[in-house]
């Protein structure tokens, strides 16, 4: 039976000019599903719609078992495994895919990645000079980097230089790791130079770049020039990274040079940046297989463990996220953002309690963490522990020595918190203070304006501010319902009906705003069309803001009688 290999998709990258590096492989002709492996072939095709990498290992390395010879099933269980970060089996399976001279781009990648892992620089080059081909750009800088850990520094800019001259869509990243080769063997000026910008083709550099470029100058004793790009870059607020980095430029400190130590750092600086530019739609593997490569290649890079992790949670991987998010070493500054990551993969995989508990435990052991705290309150604001979540953001508050238009978040997240649990004298000033930094942000317009009008008071402001919002966010489906919502209140009706139409038309299966329109049809003698709409808001059902009972005598009895039966306002 065939089984074709699922497409991957690449994102278009003309910079780099990629080619597709994942092709379907056929299965052998007439193979056929053995009984004793029938299970492992549907839990691994299971796996493969799933993107349950791990278990797409697993069932066809058992597939593989029985059918030895079948190079479509090697190349799934050699997939999985690499992409769920179980790379010694993965390069074994590339090595017998090369054994059989049934070599694909992902097994030659995986084989230079082995080789430069195990400083087997000489084997790279030989791999690509008997046609082992990988991709364009892992092909250039494998060279590249292989030369310099056999010791050949002339030979290394060689290849560098070849890949920015021959191919100029190589060219900005063949100079940046030209770059990072003469950091490595000490020359940073030259390094500096090229990141400047020297020649006519342009650096074009990431946030490792540029962390990178900060460092390579505070060893030139270039500490201002360092310091101004870092506050252009990263403003204010920078990442506990680049903060450390930042004040140790303030002191006139050289940061040293970490981010290529070897030729094998070097290769993984490779991989890295390709995890990072070729991110695209979720079920794309190719981001997370760079990603893993990198860490086979360097387990403690920080950035490659971040992006890892977060590309694992958008296919919803979380335990092994959370696998990702644990390599992190704790003495590394971006250790925070690694278990704010494992918080979120607990939460995402519904260990609800282990994620809060162990962002409190997170804010026992940083206590000075804005963004601690801040986490742990959208946390248990999504949960609806609305009152554990103010005290949360005001713990992130009051660690703010002076707040400023960019904190209004944290201000109205703790106005929301404090509105949800029916304190409106402190929620109340809590949104107008927000309003005092963002004073035409829709959602907090929409929000307080929305309130004011359930709760009868101050009816014209509220309707100037849900307008206000509706103007900033027209197509906001919940904003455009309060501002039906605000006409209906104010007995309006007829204004009521179009402006609540197009809620719904935003928002079609919303029963909140298809219960909301009911009523306005309904007051306007639409009774016939009011009921259709109740209808459909109790298909949509359930909703917290929604009284399904309610609902349901509405349509029994009509709204007045079914109001005054549960003593609820009109």
């Amino acid at each position: 039976m065939n089984l074709p290999i699922p497409f991957v998709r690449i994102a278009a990258i003309a910079a780099m000019c990629l080619p597709t590096f994942l092709q379907p492989v056929a299965a052998q002709e007439g193979s056929l599903i053995q009984p004793g492996f029938a299970s492992a072939f549907l839990t691994g095709r299971i796996a493969v719609a799933s993107d349950d990498f791990a278990r797409m290992a697993q069932s066809y390395d058992a597939a593989l078992e029985a059918d030895p010879g079948n190079e479509t099933f090697r190349e799934l269980a050699m997939q999985g495994w690499v992409l769920s970060g179980e790379f010694e089996r993965a390069a074994a399976l590339a090595a017998q895919a090369a054994a059989q001279g049934e070599m694909t781009q992902i097994a030659a990648v995986i084989l230079q990645a082995d080789e430069f892992k195990r400083d087997a620089y000489a084997s790279v080059i030989a791999g690509l000079q008997e046609g082992r081909l990988s991709g364009p750009l892992t092909d250039a800088m494998g060279v590249a980097w292989a030369e310099l850990g056999k010791g050949s520094m002339s030979d290394a800019i060689a290849a560098f230089e070849a890949a920015i001259s021959e191919r100029v869509e190589l060219a900005p990243f063949a100079l940046y790791h030209k770059a990072l080769a003469h950091a490595f063997v000490g020359d940073m000026e030259r390094a500096a130079d090229i990141l400047a910008g020297e020649s006519d083709t342009a650096v074009n550099l990431s946030r490792r770049g540029v962390l990178t470029h900060m460092t390579i100058l505070s060893q030139l004793g270039r500490f201002g020039e360092a310091l101004e790009l870092g506050e252009t870059i990263f403003g204010g607020t920078p990442d506990d990274d680049a903060a450390l980095l930042m004040d140790a430029l303030r002191e006139e400190q050289p940061v040293p040079f970490t981010t290529v130590t070897s030729a094998r750092d070097g290769m993984a600086e490779v991989y890295f940046s390709l995890a990072g530019a070729l991110i695209g739609e979720p079920g794309d593997w190719l981001p997370i297989i760079y990603g893993q490569l990198t860490l086979a290649l360097r387990p403690d890079h920080g950035d490659a463990i971040l992006l890892t992790g977060q590309l694992l949670e958008r296919v919803e991987q979380y335990d092994l996220a959370d696998q990702i998010y644990g390599m992190m070493p704790q003495d590394n500054p971006q250790y925070l953002g690694a278990q704010l990551g494992r918080a979120n993969a607990l939460y995402q995989s519904g260990q609800v309690e282990d994620a809060v508990e162990s962002l409190v435990s997170l804010s026992e052991v940083r206590p000075d963490s804005v963004l601690v705290f801040s986490s742990l309150g959208d946390m248990l604001r999504r949960e609806e522990r609305y009152e554990e979540a103010a005290e949360a953001y005001t713990g992130a508050i009051d660690l703010i020595d002076e707040i400023e238009a960019r904190h209004w978040v944290l201000l109205y997240t703790r106005a929301i918190s404090y509105e949800r649990m029916g304190e409106w004298e402190l929620a109340e000033p809590e949104f107008r203070r927000t309003l005092e930094f963002v004073p035409d942000e829709p959602q907090v317009l929409n929000y307080l304006g929305y309130s004011l009008i359930e709760k009868r008071t101050n009816l014209d402001e509220a309707l100037d501010m849900i307008e206000r919002a509706v103007e900033g966010e027209p197509d906001s489906g919940y904003i455009t319902d309060s501002l039906g919502w605000a006409y209906y209140r104010l007995g309006r009706y007829e204004e009521a009906v179009p402006v609540m139409e197009r809620a719904v038309e935003l928002l079609p299966r919303d029963p909140i705003l298809n219960d909301h329109l009911g009523d306005v049809y309904w007051a306007v003698g639409r009774t016939r069309e009011a009921r259709f709409q109740w209808r459909r808001a109790l298909s949509f059902a359930p909703h917290p803001d929604l009284d399904v009972d309610l609902v349901r005598r509405k349509l029994e009895i009509g709204k007045e009688p079914a109001l005054e039966e549960f003593d609820a306002e009109p």
